[in-house]
């Protein structure tokens, strides 16, 4: 997959230094992410980006201003938000974090059946128990891969409503529980082919660089309150 631009001046990619401005003096020291191949990281590669993908680069960043932080990703490939549940809530939370990323729900979304109802419920019993374990929680309006060129047009118009709904519904647990919500579905960039891989399901390097500067801005908005 190809780019015009890369990391280094892209204007939508961190600055130099910025991301050490951003974090410096975080308290966080314990980061977990739960999730599926978006957390994993399935990212293909982009000239001029690096191909740390997104979760990884943001305990990166972290770790770089607390060299002393633990982090561990527990994603994993294809599962729903049911089976993210079932299977790493319970790890995550045995990590004791105080910093944790969720982002599932997009293989849901895929499936014509898709129930958001069921898909809120799954966030946020994942949500309430890692914030009442004392971590701050994450939770993301991912990019709209409705976008990319590799989804087949008859399928295009259904996947966008429910990407769409997927972030809405998201948006508003968000804004219920009181998460750090990083908001992609309607960057600037989402319709920009760039930001896609080849098998139409995931993003390439350039949309997890970009994705790792939103998620840090988010961060640094709210050290300032973190007690």
């Amino acid at each position: 997959m190809g780019s015009t631009v890369a990391e280094a001046t892209d204007p939508w990619c961190l600055r130099p230094g910025e991301a050490a401005e951003l974090l410096r003096g975080h308290p966080w020291r314990r980061f977990v992410v739960l999730g599926d191949s978006v957390a994993e990281g399935m990212c293909e590669p982009v000239d001029g980006y690096p191909d740390l993908q997104w979760a990884d680069r943001i305990g990166a960043e972290l770790r770089a201003a607390a060299p002393e932080l633990a982090y561990r990703n527990l994603g994993r490939r294809g599962l729903r938000a049911h089976e993210v549940r079932a299977t790493q809530l319970a790890p995550a939370l045995a990590f004791a974090p105080d910093l944790a990323l969720v982002v599932c729900g997009g293989n849901d979304a895929f499936r014509p059946a898709y129930d958001p109802e069921a898909v809120d419920a799954e966030l946020t019993a994942m949500v309430t128990a890692l914030q009442g374990a004392g971590a701050d929680v994450i939770t993301v309006g991912m990019f709209d891969v409705s976008h990319s060129p590799a989804v087949p047009d008859p399928l295009r118009a259904g996947l966008r409503e429910r990407m769409r709904r997927l972030s809405s519904h998201t948006g508003r647990l968000a804004e219920r529980l009181g998460t750090l919500h990083v908001h992609l579905t309607d960057h600037p960039l989402v319709a920009d082919p760039s930001l896609y891989s080849s098998d139409g399901r995931h993003g390439s390097a350039r949309s997890d660089a970009v994705a790792t500067a939103e998620t840090l801005r988010v961060l640094g908005t709210h050290l300032p309150t973190v007690s």
